[in-house]
């Protein structure tokens, strides 16, 4: 996979991604980053690339002229847009996989008031959030989702089976995580932990998951597809 991140700020996009788990998936040859400023394409003295917008109001709004020229400088046949924004599809984990599959990802990254609505326009792609929250540029929620992509490629996590047990894999939230020291500040680990007896630890691993999402997600635990078993051990 190819991920090109169209940004005012290449070095801090990339340095960002090359870290831990996707640099060495990079360095593997699994994914490829790329980064191009769009700022490169003005051609003003003063390498301008926002200007005020149409019917007045505050901020200013990237051009569409030197963004589609970026955009253009790394497209490839078949390549998958993605616009951070607020305004977009909530970004979740069944995005992550769809854009998984895809052989080459542009982010293109908004920032100040956001860029010109016809840029979207030449290049459709899909405007996705990672909440319900405004932040100054794209690039954050960029790598975010190129996170979230790119763990889901084959050979990229040490252990391919923990994507299976991941939050929200089917519906519900993880269950809580626990290592040495057995006991810390008086506190103990959950006794099933220590049994050695894999069912048990299998059915409270299945509980906690299903009370944390009814506590703390109803949203997902509403609909969720829970097994007669499911159901019986939430009793």
């Amino acid at each position: 996979m190819r991920i090109d991140f169209v940004t005012l700020f290449p070095e801090t996009v990339l340095t960002a991604v090359r870290a831990s788990i996707l640099g060495r998936a990079e360095a593997r040859g699994i994914v490829a980053f790329g980064a191009i400023n769009p700022r490169d394409f003005a051609t003003d003295a003063h390498k301008t690339v926002d200007d005020a917008p149409y019917g007045g109001g505050p901020g200013m709004v990237m051009k569409p002229d030197v963004v589609a020229e970026a955009i253009r400088a790394v497209q490839s046949p078949g390549a998958t847009f993605v616009y951070p924004d607020p305004a977009g599809r909530k970004f979740e984990h069944a995005a992550a996989a769809q854009l998984s599959s895809a052989s080459h990802l542009v982010f293109v990254c908004g920032h100040y008031e956001g860029i010109d609505e016809r840029v979207m326009e030449a290049f459709p792609g899909e405007r996705l959030s990672v909440g319900d929250f405004v932040v100054t540029g794209g690039e954050w929620p960029a790598v975010l989702m190129a996170d979230a992509v790119v763990r889901l490629l084959p050979d990229v996590l040490g252990c391919q089976d923990s994507l299976a047990e991941d939050a929200f894999s089917d519906g519900l939230l993880t269950y809580p995580q626990y290592t040495r020291p057995e006991v810390w500040e008086d506190r103990a680990v959950p006794e099933v932990l220590l049994s050695g007896d894999h069912g048990r630890i299998r059915a409270w691993r299945r509980l906690m998951r299903l009370s944390a999402t009814r506590e703390r997600r109803p949203d997902l635990f509403a609909r969720a597809p829970l097994s007669k078993s499911d159901l019986k051990l939430l009793e």
